[in-house]
């Protein structure tokens, strides 16, 4: 492994089943292209199969031999997420990787999903939670099995858990309902990691963050966060896309961990094996969270 871990250090994915949410563009496209070049078998799922197919032809341009599928998956309806697993399911008896990319941000005013939910908040968290759940027992039987959850720095940005009103129905603010939504993703991730190892299971848990990456999910940021600003400091998608690679695919790698750029303030550079906020490991917290994702989705998990 070379001192700065990059795409190169990615190890061969020969036989692994790999699926990546929200891979027709940005973080989820590099993923699912790095894993691709290393052989794994990738199942893009998306909501939108054109851009879906579009992206296919990308990466099989690029790696020629690339065994790469499409999964229609709309995460902001549930209905959506249990035909898809339920397809999944039935296709891949063995999956390896299931990579919980996909997300909205910073959403600017009020939405919700098909099922009621706040947008991000329903999206970012509720349908991976709903996902996971559902594919779970496929990846249980197979040893080096990850489920790796994409969080964000914004998981420290007025960030809590609106237990008393989790869709933000009062009032919405969006940079507080995206924090809501990435310390969700961590939440689930250290109890699904702590769920997991009470099972001796041999799947782990790991969590990840881009940094400040240029990508399509920025098209909502504040107007006073300046275009030029943002081209200057964010980093390039394939940058973006390293954390979550190193946490699906380094050997080193323990549940529970969480990988992130290694700058100052871990908005660019190379992965390393970073921290999360306080609040992000209240195990009161975390299983309060499960509760009530298990209430909304009407998902229970195998462990």
């Amino acid at each position: 492994m070379t001192a700065k871990w990059s795409a190169a250090d990615v190890p061969d994915q020969s036989g692994r089943v790999a699926i990546v949410t929200g891979a027709t563009s940005g973080l989820g496209y590099d993923t699912a292209a790095v894993l691709a070049d290393k052989r794994a078998h990738v199942v893009l799922a998306v909501r939108n199969l054109d851009k879906g197919q579009q992206a296919v032809d990308r990466i099989r341009s690029a790696s020629p031999n690339a065994d790469v599928t499409l999964q229609e998956l709309d995460l902001s309806s549930l209905r959506s997420v249990r035909n898809a697993a339920g397809e999944l399911r039935a296709a891949y008896p063995r999956i390896d990787l299931l990579i919980n990319n996909a997300g909205v941000m910073y959403v600017p005013q009020r939405e919700t999903t098909e099922d009621g939910f706040e947008m991000q908040f329903g999206t970012n968290h509720l349908g991976h939670f709903a996902l996971t759940g559902l594919l779970l027992e496929n990846l249980l039987p197979v040893g080096g099995s990850r489920v790796v959850t994409v969080s964000s720095v914004g998981h420290r940005l007025l960030a809590r858990i609106h237990f008393e009103d989790p869709h933000l129905q009062r009032k919405y603010n969006r940079v507080e309902a995206y924090g809501q939504s990435k310390l969700a993703n961590l939440l689930f991730t250290y109890e699904l990691a702590r769920r997991l190892k009470t099972k001796d299971a041999p799947t782990i848990a790991v969590a990840a963050h881009p940094g400040l990456s240029d990508t399509e999910l920025m098209r909502h940021l504040p107007d006073l966060i300046p275009d030029l600003f943002w081209k200057i400091v964010a980093q390039p998608a394939e940058m973006g896309a390293l954390p979550t690679l190193r946490a699906a695919t380094d050997p080193g790698v323990q549940s529970g961990q969480y990988y992130g750029p290694d700058s100052i303030g871990e908005t660019r550079g190379h992965p390393k094996l970073v921290a999360s906020s306080a609040q992000s490991h209240n195990e009161d917290i975390q299983r309060r969270l499960w509760n009530m994702s298990e209430e909304l989705t009407g998902v229970t998990f195998p462990v």
